[in-house]
């Protein structure tokens, strides 16, 4: 997966001298991609927000997202002519640490891991009016993100970053 964000610290304590100090909240927009036999792409959307504490040009932090994506992979004629059977990614909660370092005073580059879990649904159409074969049903698929990336401080209180971040869900999701 794959992000951009922009963000304003929420509570920041407005020190200079350590501009990755404090609480934060950002939005999330970014590309999204399913591989699970087959990949497909989408755009991801969310919600995060995460505290970091800055000694010296080490920065230590957690962070936690909520997001969605409006990915979906479609397969037809799968098992008679005219069915669809279609793949929903949905929610995906993370939480996780990071750890960088500062470079310049103002850009910050860092690691990431957590914790992550993602929704997805699987909804067939058997292609009839009646109707008799559809059903729907969703899992929800525990896994582990790792990513990194770049975070610049425009002004005391704001920033842009841009990151890539891979999520290894169960059964064969990623």
């Amino acid at each position: 997966l794959a992000a951009s964000a922009i963000a304003t610290p929420a509570l920041a304590q407005g020190n200079g001298a350590a501009p990755f100090t404090g609480a934060h909240v950002e939005a999330i927009a970014g590309w999204d991609q399913l591989r699970n036999g087959g990949h497909k792409s989408g755009f991801l959307y969310g919600l995060g927000a995460g505290y970091d504490m800055q000694m010296g040009s080490a920065v230590v932090g957690i962070e936690g997202e909520l997001s969605d994506s409006n990915l979906r992979r479609r397969e037809y004629d799968v098992f008679a002519t005219d069915d669809r059977l279609t793949l929903k990614a949905g929610r995906d909660l993370y939480i996780g640490g990071r750890v960088g370092g500062v470079i310049g005073g103002r850009t910050l580059l860092y690691a990431k891991a957590g914790y992550t879990n993602a929704r997805a649904t699987l909804t067939y159409d058997d292609g009839t009016a009646q109707g008799l074969g559809d059903f729907r049903d969703h899992t929800n698929l525990d896994g582990v993100r790792l990513g990194a990336g770049a975070e610049y401080a425009i002004v005391p209180n704001a920033f842009v970053k841009a990151e890539y971040r891979y999520s290894n869900y169960e059964k064969g999701f990623s």
